[in-house]
């Protein structure tokens, strides 16, 4: 998966070159509401509250360079990729939602799969993260360093002004981090959840994320986040926290010719 501001973004492991995708499934837990944010966050992100860090006009949006390499469309099954190639340089590469089609000319498919879409709807309280701590600009090249190891996801070397992000250090070295990306309503995604794996196996995701999720309650906001369908172990942390499966549908990675 994307991992800083390059012109070729490696994929994560669970994407692939080509191949089928599920339908979009319901909510368990029932719908939240027809045409919620949740529906097409992107595009309402980036036309909402965080318009500022948006790209783009007409019926397209990406977040500008440096932040998450996401594109956004208003109508995401038939998106307006004429609208959006004047704002991206060749060789640059995107992650882009619930989009099916082929791939439109001047733009390639480099790898797609299945994601989840997943909502906090029964909190589950974890004790916090005694060694969290903020994370700022003067973090930026280790949370760097850490994403191209781990790939937990679109990471920029301006992702971290999209929310709180918090990681754990070891000997001055950051190990682990979770943070926040995008927001719409009373939505907002944790994203960039990752650890080293030398320090894997001693719940600092766990603990990172229910730092996290306190705060966004505390702020009545509603906790949401993606995972690839294919990895099982991150889900099951995800429902021990109290997260449900929403929708399920395909994420693709593009790029522009």
């Amino acid at each position: 998966m994307p991992l800083k501001s390059s012109p070729q973004p490696a994929p994560s492991a669970e994407l692939r070159a080509g191949g089928d995708c599920p339908d979009r499934v319901p909510d368990p837990a029932g719908p939240i509401s027809p045409g919620a944010p949740l529906d097409n966050i992107v595009w309402h992100a980036l036309t909402g509250p965080q318009a500022r860090f948006a790209a783009g006009e007409g019926g397209a949006r990406r977040f500008a360079r440096g932040f998450s390499a996401l594109l956004g469309f208003e109508d995401p099954a038939s998106p307006d990729f004429g609208a959006i190639e004047p704002y991206c340089d060749p060789g640059e590469a995107f992650y882009c939602l619930r989009w099916r089609g082929p791939a439109p000319r001047g733009w390639r498919i480099v790898a797609e799969g299945p994601i989840c879409l997943m909502v906090c709807r029964e909190p589950v309280e974890w004790p916090d993260a005694p060694k969290a701590t903020p994370l700022s600009a003067e973090h930026v090249p280790q949370a760097l360093a850490l994403a191209e190891a781990t790939r937990p996801g679109p990471f920029g070397p301006r992702t971290m002004e999209l929310g709180d992000y918090v990681g754990v250090f070891e000997d001055g070295r950051l190990v682990a981090m979770a943070g926040e990306r995008m927001r719409a309503g009373a939505f907002r995604e944790i994203s960039g959840v990752c650890t080293d794996p030398a320090h894997r196996g001693r719940g600092l995701a766990l603990q990172l994320l229910s730092h996290l999720l306190r705060r966004q309650r505390e702020r009545g906001e509603q906790s949401f986040l993606h995972v690839m369908r294919d990895n099982p172990g991150a889900r099951r942390l995800y429902e021990s926290l109290g997260y449900r499966l929403h929708a399920e549908t395909q994420v693709r990675v593009i790029e522009r010719e």
